[in-house]
C-alpha cells in the first residue's frame, strides 16, 4: 500500500513537478547503470594479469602491462569525472542555474541598452556564458588528464603554454561558429511559421555539410600543420588499395599530431569525387618527428632499409620508435575505408538526419507547452534557445539514449576492432595502446 500511495501522491503533483522529477531520475539511472558496466570493465582490467593466449603470438607482456595500467588510469579518472559531471548537473538543474544564467544573460544586454524584446541577442549571450562555464569547469579535469595520466604513460607532448594557448583557440573559434549558426537558427524559427521546423532541419543541414567540407582545409589548420604526403612507397601503396576500391582518392595529407600527443589516428574527408586522407605523422614510423627526438637522443643515424641490422639496434628500434611499417599503416588505413566502401558514411549521414528531422518535428510539437518551462524554472517567459536546450537535452534525452544504443549495436565494432588490435599490439606503447575488452 505504501508504494501505490507514493505513487498516487506522486501523479498528483503538479506536471512541472513530475517532469523535473523524471528528467533528475532518467539521468542518475543512465549515469548509474554506466558506471556499473565500467566498473565490469574495470575488473577486466585488474585480473587480466597475463597476455590471452589469442594474443600470445602478437603482443608481448610489457606491452600488455603497460596497456592494462593505462587503461586502469582512465577508467579511475573516467569514474571521478563523470560523478563530478553528473552532481555538477544536478546541482544546476536544483539550484536554478539555467534561469539565473538566462536572467544574467538579459542583465548585460540591459547594460549595453538592449531590451527584453532582444531575445536573439540575449541567447547569444547566454551561450556564450554557458560555454565560458563549461570550459573554465572542465579545465582543471583536461589538466589532469594531459600532464599526469598522460604523461604519466608517456603520451603527452604538450608543455603547459602551448596547452592554454590552444585552449584559448579552441573556445574562440568555436564562439566564432556556434554564435552566428544559433543566431540564424533563432531567426528561422522565428520567422518559419507553422513549417518551421522544416526550415530549421535544413538549414541544420547545410551547416553540417558545409563544416564537414571546410574542417580539414579552413578550421583544422588553425591548430595543426598539415603537409601533402612525399611520394615514395608508403604514397604508392595507399593509392594503389584506394584505387583497388574505386576510392575517389585525390590527395594525402600528414599532419602534425605529434607537438600534442603520441596518439596515432587516421582519417579521410570530403564528397564525391574530391576524398582526401590524413595520417597522423605519429602513425608514421618513417615521418614521426618523435623519432627523430629519439635518434637525436641516442646517437643513432637514420637508417635505410637492411642497414645496420644488428641485433642491439634492432632492440633499440623495436623498443623505442613511434609509428607503424608500411605494412600496419596500410591496415589502419584499410580499416578506415572499409567504413566507405560499405557505405558506413553515407548509411550514418542519412540516419542522423533522420534523427535530426524528427527531432525538429518533436520541438515544434512539445513547445508550446508551458509546463516544460516551467519545469525548469522559467514561469513567464519561453525563449526558444531554452526551449530548444529543455527538450533536445533533457526531454529527448531517454530517445537519445535509446538511439544511441541501436547504433552502438548496429556498428558491430567487435571484429574490426580485434583486426586492428592485432596489427596495433606489434608497436604496443609506440602508439594507442590496444585496449582489453571483454
Amino acid at each position: 500500500m505504501g508504494m501505490w500511495a507514493s505513487l498516487d501522491a506522486m501523479w498528483e503533483m503538479p506536471a512541472e513537478k513530475r517532469i523535473f522529477g523524471a528528467v533528475l531520475l532518467f539521468s542518475w539511472t543512465v549515469y548509474l547503470w554506466e558506471t556499473f558496466l565500467a566498473q565490469r570493465q574495470r575488473r577486466i582490467y585488474k585480473t587480466t594479469t597475463h597476455v590471452p593466449p589469442e594474443l600470445g603470438q602478437i603482443m608481448d607482456s610489457e606491452t600488455f602491462e603497460k596497456s592494462r595500467l593505462y587503461q586502469l588510469d582512465k577508467s579511475t579518472f573516467s569514474f571521478w569525472s563523470g560523478l563530478y559531471s553528473e552532481i555538477e548537473g544536478t546541482l544546476i538543474l536544483l539550484f536554478g542555474g539555467i534561469p539565473y544564467l538566462w536572467r544574467l544573460s538579459g542583465r548585460f544586454c540591459g547594460y549595453a541598452g538592449f531590451g527584453p524584446e532582444y531575445e536573439i541577442t540575449q541567447s547569444l549571450v547566454f551561450l556564450l556564458l554557458a560555454t565560458l562555464f563549461s570550459a573554465l569547469t572542465g579545465l582543471p579535469w583536461s589538466l589532469y588528464n594531459t600532464f599526469v595520466i598522460e604523461e604519466k604513460h608517456g603520451f603527452n607532448q604538450q608543455t603547459l603554454g602551448f596547452f592554454m594557448k590552444d585552449a584559448v583557440k579552441k573556445f574562440i573559434v568555436t564562439q566564432c561558429i556556434l554564435l552566428p549558426v544559433s543566431s540564424l537558427l533563432l531567426y528561422i524559427i522565428k520567422i518559419g511559421g507553422d513549417y518551421f521546423f522544416i526550415y530549421a532541419w535544413l538549414f541544420t543541414l547545410v551547416v553540417s555539410l558545409v563544416l564537414v567540407t571546410i574542417y580539414a582545409d579552413y578550421i583544422a589548420p588553425l591548430f595543426d600543420k598539415f603537409t601533402p604526403l612525399p611520394e615514395g612507397k608508403l604514397k604508392q601503396e595507399i593509392e594503389v588499395m584506394a584505387k583497388s576500391i574505386d576510392f575517389p582518392l585525390t590527395k594525402v595529407y600528414v599532419v602534425e599530431g605529434s607537438k600534442r600527443s603520441s596518439h596515432s589516428n587516421a582519417y579521410f574527408y570530403g564528397f564525391f569525387k574530391n576524398k582526401r586522407i590524413v595520417l597522423f605523422d605519429t602513425l608514421l614510423e618513417e615521418y614521426s618527428v618523435l623519432n627523430k627526438d629519439i635518434l637525436e637522443e641516442s646517437g643513432m643515424e637514420p637508417r635505410k632499409d637492411g642497414e645496420g641490422d644488428s641485433e642491439e639496434i634492432k632492440a633499440k628500434v623495436k623498443n623505442k620508435k613511434q609509428g607503424c611499417k608500411n605494412e600496419e599503416v596500410l591496415a589502419v588505413l584499410g580499416h578506415e575505408l572499409g567504413h566507405w566502401k560499405l557505405g558506413h558514411t553515407v548509411k550514418n549521414i542519412i540516419i542522423s538526419q533522420m534523427n535530426s528531422f524528427l527531432c525538429f518535428f518533436l520541438f515544434a510539437v512539445l513547445i508550446g507547452r508551458k509546463e516544460l518551462f516551467a519545469a525548469f524554472g522559467f514561469y513567464t517567459s519561453q525563449p526558444t534557445l531554452i526551449g530548444l536546450l529543455i527538450i533536445f537535452q533533457f526531454i529527448f534525452s531517454p530517445y537519445n539514449e535509446h538511439a544511441h544504443l541501436h547504433a552502438s549495436r548496429g556498428r558491430n565494432r567487435g571484429r574490426e576492432n580485434f583486426k586492428q588490435t592485432q596489427r596495433g599490439a606489434q608497436r604496443g606503447a609506440r602508439s594507442d595502446n590496444p585496449e582489453i575488452t571483454t
